[in-house]
């Protein structure tokens, strides 16, 4: 049986800012049990919800030194449908009222982190094939293992893969802070190991010394080869491409199922989800106060509120939209002051027409994904994006930009071969993205049969995390046979 250790610094139900935790606490309980012992190791965040801390089981504890400093490592333990979680403890770093802070402070947390993973696995007595490392906090992992341990019987044979899910965010930081950090040699500190544009750069590290770098959807991987899309290391990935793999992201298809989603109220499939959504948008509008009006256009958003989700091109066209359409915008969720701010003018300025929820509530999300008749995702970029396809299982008709994991996931409709799943629009600009959607309202008023032909093929789509799942076997079982 092949060992796989997760390395993350999030993962579902544990700790959560952001679509990684999705991946890491969905990926492992879709692959072959049979096949694989995986198993998952997070820190031990002070902020996690009290109900998880309760139910960690002490393991031991040592010190790891992280250059001239000795700290103290504690090690929980607890299971949860079949996997293992490991939890790592330190409250000097985790401590705190969420999970990520300062930069400055992250780098030094999080070198301790990388080194604490590696410490831990004699302690453990699990010594796996495979450390799958996630985004740059586990960048370090690599590195440390090439260059501090590689020499070491026991480490010897173990493969790494690093998994990039969002390459903007890169663990930057001044190169004498990171090296009295961390106590690497210096020589690893060049422009062809972790050092970019004259800093230390821990994603850099990790894409250096892993055996197999990853990204989350098939378009993205191409683009971060890239001047425009690379963030600055698409030489990098370029030469790193005989390696670099775009392995798409899934959703929990029991967890979202609008045939059992306990928060809502009309439950539905794909040949009866018109009455179902119809009862679901019914009480999502009595619930914001709007307008109940069965045949109003309801689009929503579930969404940091940042240019990168497109929120300058939404700020554009607000006013033209909304005083001119026949139409009713939900938006759900935090971000830039100025974005979070921009939306409560425009809802108070239409208040028959727009509501606005500064905050994340899952319940509310899975009620604008099982209420409205689409969702709008107009990213600038996007490594591979969840939403489109939580709203594809929900029959919502997503409306995205054509990048990265919104156009290898979303069909655009052709009227002419009357196919497709959504509507896209190619280039960022805030008039074509308008042009878009009034098309897609255009479609929704006028041809309610091709509207509810594009509802079905959304809804019929598979991207569950099965298929994914085979993806990432194949690269463990391609590591392994290469050892």
């Amino acid at each position: 049986m092949t060992k796989i250790l997760f390395a993350a610094s999030e993962a579902v139900p544990f700790i959560k800012t952001g679509g990684l935790a999705d991946v890491t606490g969905s990926l492992p309980g879709y692959l072959d049990r049979k096949r694989y012992d995986v198993r998952v190791i997070l820190p031990k965040y002070m902020c996690m919800d009290e109900q998880w801390n309760g139910q960690l089981r002490f393991l031991c504890h040592f010190y790891v030194n992280l250059n001239w400093r000795k700290q103290y490592v504690g090690i929980f333990e607890t299971k949860r449908d079949g996997i293992t979680y490991y939890f790592v403890d330190n409250e000097f770093y985790f401590a705190g009222d969420r999970p990520y802070n300062n930069i400055y402070e992250d780098v030094e947390k999080f070198a301790y982190f990388s080194k604490a993973v590696l410490e831990a696995l004699p302690f453990l007595d699990f010594c796996p094939e495979i450390i799958h490392c996630h985004d740059w906090q586990t960048g370090l992992i690599p590195v440390f293992l090439r260059t501090v341990y590689g020499d070491e019987r026991y480490y010897s044979g173990i493969k790494t893969i690093f998994s990039i899910h969002n390459l903007k965010f890169q663990g930057r930081w001044r190169l004498p802070a990171v090296m009295d950090i961390t106590g690497l040699p210096r020589q690893i500190f060049t422009s062809d190991k972790l050092e970019s544009y004259g800093e230390a750069n821990y994603l850099k590290g990790g894409v250096v010394y892993a055996d197999a770098v990853t990204t989350v959807s098939r378009t993205y991987a191409n683009e971060i080869m890239t001047p425009e899309g690379g963030e600055g290391l698409d030489g990098l990935m370029y030469a790193r491409r005989n390696v670099l793999y775009g392995i798409p992201n899934g959703i929990d298809y029991n967890e979202y199922d609008p045939k059992t989603d306990s928060y809502l109220k009309g439950h539905f499939g794909v040949n009866d989800y018109a009455k179902g959504k119809a009862v679901n948008k019914t009480e999502l509008q009595k619930m914001l106060g709007l307008p109940v009006e069965k045949d109003t256009f309801l689009l929503g958003m579930v969404s940091r509120m940042t240019d990168q989700k497109g929120f300058d091109l939404i700020a554009y066209i607000m006013d033209e939209l909304l005083a001119t359409e026949k139409i009713q915008f939900v938006v759900v969720g935090t971000g830039e002051e100025r974005y979070e701010n921009m939306l409560r003018y425009f809802a108070e300025r239409y208040p028959n027409k727009m509501r606005v929820r500064v905050g994340y509530s899952e319940e509310l999300a899975h009620q604008i994904y099982g209420s409205c008749d689409a969702f709008l995702m107009p990213s600038l970029f996007e490594p591979c994006g969840l939403s489109q396809l939580m709203s594809l299982r929900y029959g919502t008709v997503p409306i995205v930009r054509e990048t990265g994991g919104l156009k290898d996931t979303v069909e655009a409709y052709n009227e002419y071969d009357d196919c497709g799943t959504g509507f896209s629009f190619a280039n960022y600009n805030a008039h074509e993205m308008l042009g878009t959607l009034r098309y897609a309202m255009k479609t929704y008023y006028e041809n309610k049969k091709a509207w509810d032909g594009i509802v079905k093929r959304g809804m019929k789509q598979d991207f569950s995390w099965e298929s994914s799942a085979r993806e990432y076997e194949k690269l463990y079982q391609k590591l392994v046979e290469t050892a």
